[in-house]
């Protein structure tokens, strides 16, 4: 009796594969129609690598059998995803004072360099009070 008392407990610990499979395929569609939407790029990459986020710890919870595990492997396992977050955090205004710059780089135009030999000559501005002669 203690034994089938066992197997039935290790029988529920044991995850449904294929619902995990349609869960994973599922949140697969919906990252396809984030990116397929017009939404604005901020909100587009977060919600990408939300579901990202998402997947990855279904796969690391069922596939990995992480989620039969003791708590001490899970703080190993935290341990990188707080590395990423506070190098994130870390690097995130440097990246958003270069994506969000209004000024324009000298060379932005292609072919268009100051010294170049066949480089079109600038146009002079043009000033209303000498008209050309």
């Amino acid at each position: 009796m203690a034994t089938e008392a066992r197997a039935g407990s290790h029988e529920e610990q044991h995850a449904n594969y294929l619902a995990i499979f349609i869960y994973l395929s599922v949140l697969t569609g919906i990252e396809l129609l984030v990116y397929a939407m017009s939404f604005p790029t901020v909100l587009k990459v977060g919600l990408l690598v939300a579901l990202a986020l998402a997947k990855a710890v279904m796969v690391a919870m069922y596939f990995m059998h992480l989620a039969l595990e003791r708590k001490g492997l899970w703080v190993i396992a935290a341990i990188p995803m707080v590395l990423v977050a506070f190098c994130y955090l870390m690097l995130r205004p440097d990246l958003s004072a270069r994506a969000w710059t209004s000024e324009h780089h000298p060379e932005e135009q292609i072919g268009v360099h100051e010294g170049a030999e066949g480089a079109p000559a600038p146009a002079p501005p043009a000033d209303a009070s000498n008209p050309p002669s």
